[in-house]
């Protein structure tokens, strides 16, 4: 069997011979020419097609090596992939950690509900920057994919929020926890300067380093498009520990 798989770091899409599972390790843990690192992608529908890929051409060269060994990958597009996939071709998303533990999360139409208080973003594709704001995620996604009046806009977007703990609702005193991130000090300063001023995003990091830590992710993964949004819910951590425990330990590190 052959699958279609768009990868989102880097963005890519992808025809190959491996299961979701298999291609996961195969992808983050690499081979000879590849390093180590996490993965993210999602599975298409392998019915569909589009004049704007070369999809046929890349199948019919998706084939077994001379020794059967399964085609482990055929790159198909490595430049603007998500704008041109519709969400209707999308499956599930594949959460990888760098050993190669691999969590699918199935898609849904219905949005996580609000809450007051500050938000983080992490963009996974096409840009990458950490982002606060006072806006909830569809607020954020239409300001960053469909606002007319938005100077800066992506034609789609893949991104996750991420915990704040204490500090969504008083970033100066709140306590931090466990929260990973770097440099607590300028998010504290970031916080407050939305709460204090006319603005409703505020760049933490333009290009932050060493992946998306996925404990940290507060409901899920969204990604939009000019038309819609859609919405893949990640487990809680209990459902985590009981079911996946493997890919959740792995995660925590």
């Amino acid at each position: 069997m052959k699958y279609l798989y768009l990868s989102l770091l880097p963005e890519a899409l992808i025809a190959s011979m491996l299961t979701p599972e298999e291609f996961g390790v195969y992808y983050a843990v690499g081979s000879l020419k590849k390093s180590r690192g996490q993965a993210i992608f999602f599975e298409i529908d392998p019915d569909w097609r589009s004049d704007e890929f070369q999809i046929e051409e890349a199948l019919k060269r998706c084939i077994p090596h001379e020794d059967g060994t399964p085609k482990r990958s055929i790159y198909i597009s490595v430049y603007r992939v998500l704008e041109r996939i519709p969400l209707k071709a999308l499956r599930k998303l594949y959460l990888v950690t760098q050993d190669g533990r691999t969590l699918g999360l199935e898609k849904s139409k219905i949005l996580p509900k609000t809450d007051n208080g500050m938000h983080l973003y992490r963009e996974i594709a096409p840009v990458n920057p950490l982002v606060a704001s006072t806006l909830d995620p569809k607020a954020f996604y239409e300001l960053i994919v469909r606002n007319p009046t938005s100077l800066v806009k992506v034609p789609a977007v893949c991104f996750a929020e991420l915990k704040l703990g204490e500090l969504a609702e008083d970033p100066q005193n709140g306590d931090v926890g466990d929260l990973p991130y770097e440099n607590i000090f300028h998010l504290r300063d970031c916080l407050l300067e939305l709460r204090t001023k006319y603005v409703n995003t505020k760049m933490i990091d333009r290009t932050p380093t060493g992946g998306l830590p996925y404990r940290t992710i507060k409901n899920g993964v969204f990604v939009g498009n000019e038309k819609d949004i859609l919405f893949y819910p990640i487990p809680s951590q209990e459902e985590l520990i009981k079911e996946n425990y493997s890919w959740w330990r792995s995660a925590s590190f």
